[in-house]
């Protein structure tokens, strides 16, 4: 497979590099025939055809899969295990303008001819692809050293994402797992600072945005730097899964008490109509938001706002870090030229940094202040946090209170304080007076009933278990995972990839998969009514019986007989 990449999109083609090679279009049935000089491509809605002195091998992949030389489709070299772009199609549409379309770039320092060369070659895929199929264009190239992903994150804005493989590191992943990452940065950022295009909108310029974006993504890629390097989700992060809650289970008792406790936070927000969010560590326990906004809350919640989080001054992802958050935040503002101001590509803009280390901190109220927001002016009171809610579009004001191992969040929506920061004051004292026995009560309850860090590993078992219709997801305990063999989790992530491109294919329907590792461990995934089951058995019977029955009995125990095949 040297020297060439495939792509995975409904039909495609390397648009720049061949289209003025195009010698004649056909369709037969649902093939289309595409003919250039030298070159015979046929696509079809389940496999790809063709015929080149270029091309030695072929790979199905994806919906529709096709291979080009990998000279033509990236100029990312070994020193740059990473780059990542933000594009707005509608923008630099004359020539001398192309770098109007570029909203964000990383390495922000590589030459400009070098970002346009990313952002041409990712476009002209974009535009081909959607030829064939406007609502579905193209998502992963999978060159021989390097995966290019794609996301339209909003219509015609897209992010795209260049990541190195090496055989000197773990560079092994799920495209879907990466895709997830830019999904996410995506989410947060519409969050805390609205839509991209209603920016741009805002500020026609793009100053405005790219000085939002710049800094926004700066601080989240943070998260993932280990010494020098960004260490990506990879193969060994195969139980797990982005975009998705991890659940508290409650006892019955302790049902009643949340409930009451969220009744009582309603009347405490009083006719404001506002919403709550309750965790305990860093597991939700109660909701009133819709999926997709608790989703994000609880992301962010969990890297900068839960206990742990806050007595360990980093993230969720600071067991990876060598030294202090602080050590790696240096890092990174020495090898990317990273300033900590308001100000980036030259544009001077007020910028708000929700995910910068260190800006959380517990009041003696027991309420969590920052001054990311900025501070009332004459008594340097840092401002309330304010974000948006997808659902109903509306800007909220964030407030967050801690006891012990529970953070509870309230938002409730500005227009309904008119009064302010005042108004908000009124509204933290109420909660004080009228929720804080509730409140210990509640967190007295949980404690008794927690179980730990392993509360949820099932001896004999690895496994993750995902409910996509709700965005709901538990998992072995990472601690426990660790255990597993390299040949495992490899076998894992094939398993993985291979249920995604399945469930594209036939839009969710029912699937098993069952393999044997070359270690003889078994790797099961079984996927039923829009939710998925992947289970890891390392010290199983050699029968596929054997290893059949236990995912069953997993199944009826801890899944209610969801992936039972009764």
């Amino acid at each position: 497979m040297d020297g060439f990449v495939f792509l995975k999109c409904p039909y495609e083609y390397l648009y720049r590099t061949f289209v003025k090679k195009l010698i004649r279009v056909s369709r037969v049935g649902g093939t289309v025939h595409l003919f250039y000089s030298g070159l015979f491509c046929c696509l079809h809605h389940r496999h790809t055809y063709y015929h080149s002195p270029a091309f030695r091998s072929i790979r199905f992949s994806g919906r529709y899969t096709m291979g080009l030389s990998s000279a033509a489709t990236t100029t990312t070299t070994p020193g740059e295990p990473l780059k990542f772009c933000i594009f707005d199609l509608r923008r630099g549409q004359h020539e001398g303008e192309e770098l109007e379309k570029i909203l964000f770039f990383f390495p922000a320092d590589l030459p400009f001819p070098a970002q346009l060369s990313v952002v041409g070659l990712s476009e002209g895929l974009i535009t081909f692809t959607r030829i064939f199929s406007p609502e579905a264009a193209c998502e992963v190239i999978e060159a021989e050293m390097h995966s290019h992903v794609f996301f339209e994150a909003e219509p015609d804005i897209w992010m795209v994402m260049v990541v190195a493989k090496s055989k000197e590191t773990e560079a092994i992943w799920r495209i879907e797992a990466l895709r997830s990452v830019l999904k996410e940065i995506h989410s947060l950022f519409v969050m805390f600072h609205g839509s991209i295009r209603m920016l741009l909108d805002k500020e026609p310029g793009g100053g405005l945005t790219r000085s939002h974006l710049y800094t926004f993504i700066m601080d989240y890629l943070s998260d993932f730097l280990v010494g020098n390097k960004f260490l990506l989700p990879n193969f060994r992060d195969s139980l797990k899964e982005r975009g998705t809650v991890q659940m508290l289970t409650v006892g019955r008792e302790a049902a009643i008490e949340v409930q009451s406790l969220v009744g009582t936070l309603d009347s405490c927000m009083g006719n404001a109509l506002g919403y709550s969010v309750i965790l305990f560590q860093d597991l939700l326990v109660s909701t009133t938001l819709s999926p997709d906004d608790t989703v994000n809350l609880f992301s962010y919640s969990t890297l900068r706002l839960t206990p742990r989080i806050l007595s360990s001054g980093g993230s969720t992802w600071s067991y990876l870090r060598k030294g202090s958050s602080s050590h790696a935040e240096s890092a990174l503002d020495r090898l990317h030229g990273f300033q900590d101001s308001s100000s980036a590509r030259g544009d001077n803009y007020q910028v708000l940094r929700p995910l910068q280390y260190g800006k959380w901190s517990k009041g003696k109220d027991g309420f969590l202040v920052t001054d990311i927001w900025g501070v009332e002016v004459g008594n340097l009171v840092p401002t309330t946090p304010t974000i948006w809610l997808q659902q109903i579009e509306h800007k909220m004001y964030l407030c967050a209170y801690q006891y012990k191992s529970v953070t509870i969040l309230l938002l409730i929506p500005v227009t309904s304080m008119l009064n302010g920061e005042e108004g908000i004051s009124m509204l933290k004292q109420q909660l004080l007076e009228n929720a804080s026995s509730k409140i210990h009560k509640v967190e007295e309850k949980l404690a008794k009933g927690w179980g730990g860090e392993n509360a949820y590993h099932v001896k004999g078992y690895r496994y993750l278990l995902v409910d996509g219709d709700n965005n709901i997801s538990r998992a072995s305990p990472s601690g426990k995972v660790t255990t597993l063999a390299k040949e495992s989790l490899l076998a894992l992530n094939k398993v993985r990839e291979d249920v995604d491109l399945e469930r594209s294919r036939t839009k969710g329907d029912d699937l098993e998969i069952c393999i044997r590792a070359k270690n003889n461990s078994w790797v099961i995934a079984r996927a039923a009514r829009g939710k998925q089951l992947y289970i890891v058995l390392e010290k199983a019977n050699e029968t596929l019986l054997y290893a059949s029955e236990a995912v069953e009995k997993f199944s009826d125990r801890y899944c209610d007989g969801a992936f039972s095949l009764d």
